[in-house]
C-alpha cells in the first residue's frame, strides 16, 4: 500500500468522498446462527482474527495538510462491541419487534472520531428467524462489499466438512460467431458504446426523478429513519426463469425488482405509473473471474483485485408499467437495459470525473458531487454472491446472511446476496413514506406472476 505523510495510508479519492459532511456511507451486515451467540467465542475471533484481516480496521482516519489518512492506533476491543439487553423470557415473534427496534437506532448513531469506523452488535435472543443475529456495522470508506465478503469468506469455513465453499457460476453464455461477425460486431457495439456513454454521462448530470410513493424528493433523506425487511426466494426457480427466458441471473432479479416497485407506485398512486424513475445499481469496477480473492492476495501493492472501494454507480430507467402487458417483458428490458448500460464507458468516466473534481474543489467537493448524483434518482440496488454451501463462524452455523448500505440520498435501497440455494432480498425503506409490508407483498406478486407466465414456455437445451 502507498504510504503518505508520517508513514500514514493515504484515504482514497473515493473513501474520502464516502466519509465527509455531506455524505457518511456505511454497511450493515447480518449473520442469523443456528445456535445460540457463544460471547466469549466471538470476542476471541474479533481480537485473534477480525482485528488482523486489515490495517483499517485499526486505524483512524486523520487530516493532514487537508489530506486524509488512515492513522494506525490502539483498538480496545470493548469500545466496538455492543451486546444488548431485552426483556427476557419473550417469545420469538416479540424479540423480531425488539430487533428491528435496535437496528433502525444504530442505523443513526455516528461513529466516534477517535476510534476505527466499525462495530459489532451481538443479538443474544431468538428471533423468528435465528437463535442468535450478529450484526457488523462497517464504514465505507473502510472498504466496498467485496472486500467486506472476502473478509467474511476468510473468517468462515464450511458448516459440515473442511472443504473450500463454492459459488454460484459467474459466467454468462458464450455466444458463437465468425471472425468477420465478430470484427462488425466489435465495430458496431464499440460505436454504440461511445454514444451510450455521452448519454449516459449527460443524462446523469442533468435529470432529477419525479416524486413518487418511493422517491419524496426531501434533502437530508439519508439522516432519517429506517426500516430493514427481507424477503427470500428460490434460486432454483429463479434459475428456471432465466434458462427458459435464456436470460441471466441477473436479469431475471432486477426484472422481477422493476416489476413490484411499478405495482407498489401504482397502488400507492395510479398516476406514478408512468413517472420518471431510476435505479442506481451499484457496480464493482475490478474485472472479476470467479471466485473471491483471498485477503492476502488483496491488499498487496500491486494486487490486480486491490482492497477499498472499486465501485461505481450505474443508472437504469425503470420500465413502465403502461409499456407492457406481460410481466416477462420487465425481464427482457432489464436484460437490453443492462447489457446496453455494461457496453457504455459512463461509469469509469464518472469515476474519472471524481477524482478530477477531487484535485480542483477537495474531497467536500468531490463529496457533493458524488451526492448530486445519488439524490438525483430513486433507489439504489447492490447485489452480492454467497456460498452455496452452509458456512460457519467459529463453530456458529450460519442460517442466513443479509446487507444493508446506508447512508444513501435515497427512501428505497435494496440489497441481494445468494446463499444456500436460496436469493435474499433486503428492502430499506424511510419510515412514513413507504409501506415496507406492502412493498414485500408486491414484490412477492411480482415474482409469482413471472414465474407462472414462464409456466407455457419449454425449457431450453444448449
Amino acid at each position: 500500500m502507498e504510504s503518505g505523510v508520517h508513514g500514514n495510508e493515504p484515504v482514497s479519492p473515493t473513501g474520502q468522498c464516502l466519509n465527509s459532511s455531506v455524505l457518511s456511507m456505511s454497511i450493515l451486515g447480518v449473520l442469523e446462527f443456528d445456535i445460540p451467540i457463544n460471547e466469549s467465542k466471538i470476542l476471541s475471533f474479533l481480537q485473534d482474527v477480525f482485528l488482523h484481516i486489515s490495517p483499517r480496521f485499526s486505524s483512524i482516519m486523520v487530516d493532514i495538510n487537508g489530506e486524509k489518512q488512515w492513522k494506525r492506533v490502539e483498538v480496545k476491543l470493548r469500545d466496538h462491541v455492543h451486546v444488548p439487553i431485552f426483556p427476557s423470557g419473550m417469545s420469538p415473534k416479540s424479540y423480531d419487534d425488539h430487533f428491528h427496534d435496535y437496528i433502525s437506532n444504530i442505523i443513526l448513531e455516528q461513529y466516534p472520531k477517535d476510534k476505527p469506523l466499525w462495530e459489532v452488535h451481538m443479538i443474544k435472543y431468538p428471533t423468528s428467524s435465528a437463535a442468535g443475529n450478529l450484526i457488523f456495522k462497517l464504514h465505507h470508506a473502510l472498504g466496498d462489499g467485496y472486500s467486506f465478503m472476502s473478509s467474511l469468506l476468510s473468517c468462515l469455513q464450511r458448516a459440515d466438512n473442511p472443504l473450500p465453499l463454492t459459488f454460484p457460476s459467474r459466467r454468462g453464455l458464450k455466444r458463437g460467431g465468425g471472425d468477420s461477425e465478430s470484427i462488425f460486431r466489435w465495430v458496431s457495439e464499440t460505436v454504440a458504446s461511445v454514444f451510450d456513454t455521452l448519454k449516459d454521462f449527460s443524462w446523469n448530470s442533468l435529470i432529477q426523478d419525479d416524486r413518487t410513493p418511493i422517491r419524496s424528493g426531501n434533502y437530508g433523506v439519508e439522516f432519517l429513519p429506517m426500516t430493514i425487511s427481507s424477503i427470500t426466494f428460490s434460486l432454483d426457480e429463479i434459475k428456471l426463469i432465466k434458462t427458459k427466458l435464456n436470460t441471466t441471473v441477473n436479469d431475471v432479479i432486477s426484472g422481477a425488482l422493476f416489476f413490484a416497485t411499478r405495482l407498489y407506485m401504482q397502488e400507492k398512486s395510479q398516476k406514478s405509473s408512468t413517472a420518471s424513475c431510476t435505479a442506481l445499481v451499484l457496480v464493482n469496477t475490478r474485472i472479476t473471474h470467479g471466485d473471491y480473492k483471498p485477503i492476502k492476495e488483496m491488499i498487496k501493492p500491486d494486487s490486480e483485485m486491490p482492497w477499498g472501494n472499486q465501485m461505481a454507480f450505474m443508472p437504469v430507467t425503470m420500465p413502465k408499467l403502461t409499456e407492457f402487458s406481460n410481466p416477462l417483458d420487465f425481464v427482457f428490458k432489464a436484460q437490453k437495459l443492462i447489457k446496453r448500460k455494461r457496453s457504455s464507458f459512463a461509469v469509469y468516466v464518472n469515476k474519472k470525473m471524481l477524482e478530477i473534481v477531487k484535485k480542483i474543489r477537495g474531497y467536500e467537493g468531490a463529496s457533493r458531487y458524488m451526492h448530486s448524483r445519488l439524490k438525483n434518482s430513486s433507489l439504489m440496488i447492490s447485489n452480492m454472491i454467497g456460498p452455496a454451501e452452509q458456512m460457519a463462524l467459529v463453530d456458529h452455523p450460519v442460517r442466513g446472511v443479509y446487507f444493508m448500505v446506508l447512508g444513501i440520498p435515497q427512501d428505497l435501497i435494496v440489497t441481494v446476496v445468494s446463499y444456500m440455494g436460496k436469493l435474499r432480498i433486503a428492502f430499506g425503506t424511510q419510515n412514513g413514506l413507504i409501506d415496507p409490508v406492502k412493498f414485500k407483498a408486491c414484490m412477492e406478486n411480482a415474482f409469482k406472476m413471472i414465474l407462472e407466465a414462464t409456466d407455457n414456455i419449454p425449457t431450453r437445451t444448449y
